[in-house]
């Protein structure tokens, strides 16, 4: 059955399929913590029920996602123990203290104050509970600098030794953690994050205006949201610029890779190819759309600076272009979409329409799942682009697998496709009931119970429920 496929590729496979089944869920509860925090703090300053409302109603899909963020992230964990044991034996000295650090500080707070925050606003009052709340969207915080740390050390490895044994040994915890992609890598993803919440929660705002424009609700939440969408996305942009350059820097080969360059420009001047081919093999990128100049002036914000093209690296420490080229662009074109849908966004609301603009709230609803989409992309590129290295220019992948056999890794692939498919399918089918039901505009009797006026007993009260008077 697997017979033309080698258990390497089964196993970057496998870690592919589960790693990207697991970062929505981060992507989407860092954000949605904030914004929680954020409705927690308008209740308390406010005193306006509109929040409360709303809090209660995104809190529980925040539990939901949370819960199937830390089920799919054990699932990797196991996976560096098996798959990937060879890995976790020279990385492990490292690798192993920075993710134990994500477990006790991150996600001490996050599973410490989780059920204050979603059960104990009547126990504990307001203040304690926004306290609470707060501490929650830091653990989210925590929990990506940590696994941002590791992964940055992956890509750009500092602070280390060899022993005899080939074990990557810490020499400087501080260059470790805060190697020379980290802050790029954190504020990328940290505002993906935040945009990627931004529109689930203005798709549906979005999707109840369309439905009922009475919706105060839905009103809050949608403008909310296009406020975030048109701060963070120009400096998403900004950082992405920045971040960029910093990839150029210390990644030449991903930077040629995911432009389609195959070939250098010592002389700088080079075109910044829109669309096309990349074709590995011929090494070139067939059918290109290019606009002269335009790449210099991208990646090195000058025209004469040296670009670097796939053929300055061997064969075998080239990645793959023919995929990172379009996953970088989808990344690209989603963020401009998502500037675009601000700036729109800003332009009703300067007319006074933000709330009757039709074509607008339906241009959100299908741009709601792009933060998801824009994640995936850039995270393909960025684990794409570090190949064939997992600790990049140090260690191979080849080098970094278990010896398995391709049957067993495939047969467990399998099983994880059939029930990551059927376990949280369930899970994104509920929160995505759990948003179409719209968000109350007020108390009504099922939320306060049966009220009674003076003088009449419970179980007159009752009796009379009963007997419909």
């Amino acid at each position: 059955m697997f017979f033309d496929i080698s258990a390497l590729d089964l196993a970057r496979f496998q870690f592919a399929f589960t790693v990207s089944a697991h970062i929505i869920f981060p992507a989407f509860s860092i954000g949605l913590a904030s914004f929680l925090a954020v409705l927690n703090g308008l209740w308390l300053w406010k005193r306006d029920e509109a929040f409360l409302r709303l809090f209660d109603y995104w809190k529980t899909i925040f539990a939901v996602v949370f819960g199937m963020g830390v089920v799919s992230g054990i699932v990797m964990s196991y996976q560096f123990g098996t798959n990937w044991s060879v890995f976790s034996d020279k990385t492990g000295p490292i690798l192993g203290p920075l993710m134990g650090y994500e477990v006790l500080s991150a996600f001490f707070l996050e599973a410490g104050f989780l059920g204050v925050m979603l059960f104990g606003r009547d126990k504990v009052g307001d203040r304690m509970h926004m306290v609470a709340t707060t501490i929650v969207a830091i653990g989210t915080l925590f929990s990506a600098f940590w696994i941002l740390s590791v992964n940055s050390w992956m890509q750009t490895p500092q602070g280390f030794s060899i022993n005899d044994v080939g074990q990557f040994v810490p020499e400087d915890w501080w260059a470790i953690v805060f190697n020379p992609s980290f802050p790029y890598r954190l504020v990328h993803m940290v505002l993906a994050a935040y945009l990627t919440t931004a529109f689930v929660v203005g798709a549906v705002g979005a999707w109840h205006l369309l439905r009922s424009r009475d919706s105060r609700g839905a009103a809050i939440m949608f403008s909310m949201a296009m406020w975030m969408a048109l701060i963070v996305a120009p400096i998403q942009i900004v950082a992405g610029d920045m971040h960029g350059l910093n990839t150029l820097e210390h990644q030449p080969a991903k930077i040629a890779a995911m432009e389609g360059h195959y070939e250098s420009f010592p002389e700088g001047r080079a075109p910044l190819i829109l669309f096309g081919i990349p074709d590995d093999e011929a090494g070139e990128t067939r059918y290109k759309v290019e606009i002269p100049l335009l790449g210099s002036l991208i990646l090195t914000h000058s025209l004469d600076k040296p670009i670097l093209g796939l053929d300055a690296f061997p064969e075998d420490e080239r990645p793959k272009s023919a995929l990172i080229f379009w996953t970088f662009r989808i990344m690209v074109a989603i963020g401009f979409g998502m500037l675009g849908i601000g700036l729109w966004s800003a332009w009703a609301r300067w007319r006074g329409r933000l709330y009757e603009a039709t074509w607008l709230h339906r241009a959100t609803v299908v741009m709601g799942p792009s933060g998801f989409l824009a994640v995936l992309s850039g995270w393909i590129t960025t684990e794409v682009g570090r190949q064939p290295f997992t600790v990049y220019g140090l260690l191979r992948t080849a080098d970094s697998a278990a010896p398995l056999q391709a049957e067993a890794v495939g047969a467990s692939l399998i099983a994880f496709i059939i029930v990551y498919f059927f376990v949280f399918g369930s899970g994104t089918f509920y929160v995505m009931r759990l948003m179409s039901k719209r968000p109350k505009d007020g108390l009504n009797m099922d939320d306060i119970g049966p009220t009674r006026a003076a003088g009449i007993t419970p179980v007159a009260a009752e009796t009379h429920q009963k007997s419909g008077e």
